[in-house]
């Protein structure tokens, strides 16, 4: 469907110069209605998929700089092509910023994605065929976990284990039993929908018991972490992969933390192992992103990410949903709609209609799919604990309305989402 806002003060207004999409419009008019639409679409909609955010327009100012046209295999100081004097200050700053940041040691930001980080974590720790402890992916285990149709599922012998069946809470006494019987090299902790802080030491006591690496896949909780709204998993894990997008606020892009005895071969895991060369614009973006996270405001970003979480969360039970562990101490919620008599896809389609953006999960202990969501994106717009209370509100309206309804639920989510946009003049 043609996209119509293409005036001229709707250019104007995306977080990019108005006279570098000038001149895309010109050349390229079809691809500019879609980041015009795009535009509209987040503007419009409530953004409550738990993986994505807004970056600020100095991240988006990075990505879209000349250090994209850069080439520069290797790392800062030993680059397999000329002309990178200027990348390698970008690195650096970037590297400097993420160990002062989480208190690591080292730092590697150059993994492209949260799955290029762990890829590499395990090529610097392990071998194919080796056994690995994580979270089964019924429970909430991501893809690199250990799914058959992920190559962690294909290279290695992974065993899953879960939460506990009435309170959705990790079985620690059962990680236990299973890296005793099973002698695990690695332990993974880590999940996509687990919406509690995990017990990063207890997890710390049974790899030492088991003589395992440790490592925790934070892609998640990593914006909080950075912003004292959760614990650091860094003075417990061998490793720590993460994204640098989320709740972190920065590119899509990965990075991975560790000590300084295992900082060679991590960079040698991630470059030549598993990549080429680095986006050294994106690299600039995560710069960007972590000289914002170390600042006040961040900190309290985080902070009211977790607390309008917590407030969406009663508000979806007190609507007569099921939230898993019942209720959150991140930006993450995981719920069961089946109580208002609908299932989990089914959800998503009717809460898209209404223009709520989200996503479905694995329910533990369970045959369909749940629902997840997270407040990341709508804390960035300014949202606060009152619009997590009217967004409760709509969400089950949503998934009951029809016809006239609907659409009368479709103009309130316009309405509220207009008065916060992502980005403003």
């Amino acid at each position: 469907m043609p996209v119509t806002a293409t005036a001229d003060t709707a250019a104007a207004a995306l977080p990019v110069a108005h006279a570098d999409f000038g001149a895309l419009r010109r050349q390229d008019p079809e691809i500019a209605e879609v980041i015009l639409g795009e535009q509209t679409r987040q503007s419009e909609t409530l953004q409550l998929i738990a993986a994505e955010n807004f970056t600020s327009p100095a991240v988006l100012a990075a990505l879209a700089s000349p250090l994209a046209n850069k080439y520069a295999e290797g790392y800062p100081g030993a680059r397999h092509h000329g002309g990178c004097e200027l990348v390698d200050v970008a690195e650096r700053l970037a590297v400097q910023r993420a160990t002062a940041l989480f208190g690591a040691e080292h730092a590697n930001v150059q993994p492209h994605s949260g799955s290029s980080a762990v890829l590499a974590a395990y090529a610097a720790l392990l071998k194919p065929g080796d056994t690995v402890l994580a979270m089964g992916l019924p429970y909430g285990g991501h893809l690199t976990h250990g799914s058959p149709a992920n190559f962690s599922g294909r290279w290695f012998d992974f065993v899953g284990y879960g939460v506990d069946a009435e309170t959705g809470l990790i079985d620690y006494e059962q990680v236990r039993d299973l890296a005793r019987r099973r002698r695990p090299k690695a332990i993974v902790c880590g999940s996509i929908s687990y919406p509690r802080h995990p017990d990063y030491e207890t997890f710390r006591d049974i790899a030492d018991e088991a003589g395992a690496y440790l490592i925790v896949d934070a892609a998640h909780p990593m914006g909080l972490i950075a912003g004292g709204a959760a614990p650091s998993p860094v003075p417990y894990a061998d490793v720590v992969c993460a994204t640098t997008h989320k709740v972190l606020r920065g590119p899509r892009g990965g990075m991975i933390l560790c000590g300084s005895e295992l900082a060679e071969r991590i960079d040698r895991a991630v470059f030549p192992f598993t990549q080429g060369g680095a986006q050294m614009h994106t690299i600039a973006a995560k710069a960007v992103a972590f000289g914002e996270a170390a600042t006040p405001a961040f900190t309290a970003y985080a902070h009211q990410v977790v607390a309008n979480a917590r407030v969406l969360a009663d508000g979806l039970a007190g609507e007569g949903m099921a939230v898993l562990t019942g209720g959150t101490d991140t930006h993450l919620i995981s719920a069961d709609p089946t109580p208002l008599g609908v299932d989990g896809r089914s959800a998503r389609g009717r809460l898209a209609a209404a223009g709520v953006v989200l996503d479905t999960c694995a329910l533990p202990y369970g045959d369909g799919r749940g629902l997840r969501l997270g407040t990341a994106a709508v804390t960035t717009q300014g949202m606060g604990e009152a619009q997590m209370a009217r967004i409760a509100g709509l969400f089950t309206a949503g998934l009951r309305a029809e016809g006239e309804q609907a659409r009368t639920v479709r103009a309130e989510v316009r309405e509220l989402a207009g008065r916060f946009p992502p980005y403003r003049g």
